[in-house]
């Protein structure tokens, strides 16, 4: 581009001065010529004068004539055949390349002519030639060199931004802002900072996805496999149906997680859900079989306190989701005997999930709930999810107590 950028400078150049040069030198050749003529003319004019003037006085003297010549150049004299006298030549004589003047014819009929050497005369119009040559040879070389700065002023955007595009497509989304005073390529620089703002925010929202999936699916996926445990250790086929239908019960919740992250969360589920009953005893008494192995096996039991046959406006996926992930969060970083307690209030159906553990730090208080925020080694998504999920039904989650530590659910109440 550099290239072609400076040969088209360079060729414009050109042609302007050939253009503008030819003509020039044409006309300042026939100016030279046509001014020296002049002058010879006017010099045998006044050479001529100066001869009517002193013949009839008889005071012809070559020496004041050759006094009134200009330097270089030779007069001639020639003069009536009846005055008999013999033709003069005044200054030197002129043998190379001579050029003479018009003939100047007085009045006692004698005629003078003045010549002069046009050797000095070419040279000046050479010497005018060289320095229109020298004048071209410097524009050339300053259109080169303007065009060469030119050619790398506009020719680096385009490698900056062409590197910018490259890296944009290797991963680096982070927007340059950089912009060069050219209307066209600070339009292509903003374009390539949209996209990459755009870029940023779709890998965002994809790693976002995928650390939700991991960690919604996990749950599940974890009851899933203590139900396929207890389906290996157990000795009659009554229990083996019997964990066999809880298991396919987490499936079929499995399914639903996974259904739930491929469509567009929140406004979809609350349209196909307002108003929808959700019998809170089924769900709890769902996630209490599903997680009563790993309690017993960390020999921490599980208790139901509270009203019976609570009503909620709520999907049960998502209500059994978030009450998996209190569980979880229990077992992990809680101790002692947890307390599943339901209630009304207002016109809120509240679920509370309690333990004797040291609770959340005091350092992080609400902050629980934010992403990535945890306070022990976990990923600090399963409390921000669940929140999510329960605003999404259109309730809250809420940390009730810190010390020990006692989560609320509150769902819409049905009816």
């Amino acid at each position: 581009m550099r290239g072609r950028l400076m040969r088209s400078m360079v060729s414009a150049v050109f042609l302007v001065t050939l253009l503008l040069g030819v003509p020039f030198a044409i006309l300042d050749d026939k100016f030279i010529t046509r001014s020296e003529q002049d002058s010879l003319n006017q010099e045998v004019q006044r050479i001529g004068i100066l001869t009517d003037v002193q013949l009839p006085a008889d005071q012809f003297d070559t020496n004041a004539l050759r006094s009134d010549l200009s330097p270089g150049r030779g007069a001639r004299i020639t003069f009536s055949a009846s005055s008999g006298r013999a033709p003069v030549s005044i200054g030197p004589v002129i043998t190379d390349e001579p050029h003479q003047s018009e003939v100047y014819q007085g009045r006692e009929g004698e005629t003078v002519v003045v010549s002069e050497s046009w050797q000095p005369i070419q040279q000046r119009i050479r010497l005018q030639l060289l320095l229109l040559v020298a004048a071209a040879l410097a524009a050339f070389a300053a259109a080169a060199g303007v065009s060469y700065l030119q050619a790398r002023r506009i020719s680096r955007p385009f490698y900056e931004l062409a590197g910018t595009a490259e890296r944009l497509g290797a991963g680096d989304q982070r927007p340059r802002h950089r912009r060069y005073g050219i209307a066209e390529l600070d339009r292509i620089a903003e374009v390539i900072d949209r996209s990459a703002d755009r870029v940023s925010r779709v890998m965002a929202k994809e790693r976002r996805l995928a650390a939700d999936a991991s960690h919604q699916l996990r749950t599940p996926l974890t009851a899933l496999s203590m139900r396929l445990e207890e389906i290996i250790e157990a000795a009659d086929m009554e229990t083996v149906k019997e964990e066999a239908a809880i298991a396919l019960t987490q499936v079929e919740r499995l399914t639903d997680v996974v259904q739930r992250l491929l469509t567009d969360s929140g406004d979809t589920r609350r349209a196909d859900t307002v108003g929808t009953p959700t019998d809170m005893d089924l769900i709890i008494r769902q996630q209490i079989f599903e997680w009563r192995p790993a309690f017993r096996s960390a020999r921490r039991p599980i208790r139901v306190d509270g009203g019976r046959g609570l009503l909620a406006a709520a999907t049960p996926g998502s209500f059994a989701q978030v009450l998996a992930t209190l569980l979880e969060n229990s077992l992990m970083h809680g101790a002692g005997p947890v307390t599943i307690r339901t209630r009304t209030a207002g016109g809120s159906v509240v679920v509370e999930v309690s333990d004797e553990g040291p609770g959340v730090p005091a350092e992080l208080g609400a902050r629980v709930f934010e992403r990535a925020v945890s306070g022990r080694a976990s990923t600090g998504l399963g409390l921000f999810v669940a929140r999510e999920l329960a605003e999404a039904d259109g309730g809250r989650l809420e940390l009730l107590q810190q010390r020990p530590p006692v989560f609320a659910l509150f769902l819409p109440r049905f009816g």
